[in-house]
């Protein structure tokens, strides 16, 4: 669903978008793409959120080229990392009452749940899809996330 609109006011109004996410519930869509002027927003349901123009920030997990010897690249290779697949607010459990998904030592498998991200009042299952042992949860519960940032370490072979 794509358009552009001179008088149709701003395409980032908190009450538009949240208008938008509920016709994309109620009609079951997978992706709305807007754009207005040079402005354009794309909302995906279970997928990840851009908007555009997209920036290409370094991830946050690279380290500079040249700063890493290679022994440790070769010790910490078992190590898998656990992304974010969108924007939004991370949350360890489905509620402040239940226990988390997951904590350091837990065995995933690749349907397990890991977390919650809360993007634009849709929570989002966001499934490990790797098997191993969580060796590190990088995020804190109610953080801000941004799409492809590490939360999670998981040594695979165990």
């Amino acid at each position: 669903m794509s358009g552009t609109g001179a008088g149709s006011g701003d395409i980032f109004d908190l009450k538009k978008l949240r208008r938008l996410v509920e016709l994309m519930k109620e009609h079951d869509l997978g992706e709305v793409d807007l754009a207005q002027g040079e402005q354009r927003i794309r909302l995906r349901r279970g997928g990840e959120m851009v908007l555009a123009p997209p920036a290409a920030p370094a991830p946050r997990s690279a380290p500079p080229a040249g700063a890493a010897p290679a022994e440790p690249a070769e010790s910490t290779a078992h190590l898998a990392i656990i992304k974010s697949p969108m924007v939004g607010t991370f949350y360890v459990a489905s509620n402040p009452e239940t226990p988390a998904f997951v904590k350091v030592g837990d065995h995933v498998g690749p349907d397990s749940t890991v977390c919650i991200i809360e993007a634009m009042k849709v929570f989002n299952e966001v499934p490990a899809e790797i098997s191993g042992k969580i060796v590190a949860v990088l995020v804190q519960n109610g953080d801000p996330v941004e799409f492809n940032q590490p939360l999670f370490k998981v040594d695979t072979t165990q």
